[in-house]
């Protein structure tokens, strides 16, 4: 049986019409999360820890509303253990309660809680508000510490996909977090930022420059 020697030809042609049409097709948008979905997770699941609105009113569990999304979803991300590995940011209670949901779901609660209005809290010790101030607005230069500002802003509203909101939160939660940053048993900073920082601060300085960002708006 004989072949047209057009065929190869044709052949060839419609393959790169086709890839030609693949490649025009504009890419589809990474799933953002439907906040009315979260909602549904978040008022049966987070509320006992962090409000369903997340304004925790503990301040051993931190406040999610109008936390960035991405940083909202990469923190749970890193809360859930992947192929039997043990999770890059450990808790036991947080390792556990994460375990059952997939990224949408994450996404989901994600979006919710950024959606919410955040009540912040308030600087309650006036002692330590200027060398918590100072701390925050221009670090320490004699012994390279930089100015929190510098990542997280002037109120402490950080920037979206890269440095969380810290204004507002807990001064209890904040000082936990950086004495963990200091001796390692928190680790999910990117390029070890935090750990880096944390290190060079006295548990005076972690204290007032806490406070001082839980009275920020």
């Amino acid at each position: 049986m004989k072949h047209s020697p057009m065929l190869p030809t044709l052949t060839a042609a419609l393959l790169a019409v086709a890839a030609i049409a693949n490649a025009s097709e504009p890419a589809k948008a990474p799933y953002k999360g439907d906040p009315a979905k979260g909602k549904e997770i978040a008022s049966t699941v987070c509320a006992a820890c962090h409000n369903a609105d997340g304004n925790s009113v503990q301040s051993a569990n931190p406040k999610l509303a109008a936390q960035h999304a991405e940083y909202l979803f990469k923190q749970m991300q890193e809360f859930k253990a992947a192929e039997g590995k043990q999770p890059v940011r450990v808790n036991a209670v947080m390792n556990g309660m994460i375990a059952a949901y997939n990224e949408d779901q994450m996404r989901d609660l994600a979006a919710y809680f950024a959606a919410q209005t955040l009540i912040g809290e308030k600087a309650r010790n006036r002692e330590t508000i200027e060398a918590g101030q100072k701390l925050y607005r221009a670090g320490v230069m004699a012994k390279g510490l930089p100015a929190c500002a510098a990542c997280h802003g002037p109120a402490g509203a950080g920037i979206p996909a890269q440095y969380p909101r810290i204004g507002g939160q807990f001064a209890e939660y904040i000082e936990a977090q950086l004495k963990a940053f200091r001796d390692g048993t928190r680790s999910n900073d990117p390029n070890k930022m935090m750990r880096m920082i944390a290190i060079k601060m006295t548990d005076a300085e972690i204290k007032a420059v806490s406070d001082y960002i839980a009275g920020l708006r």
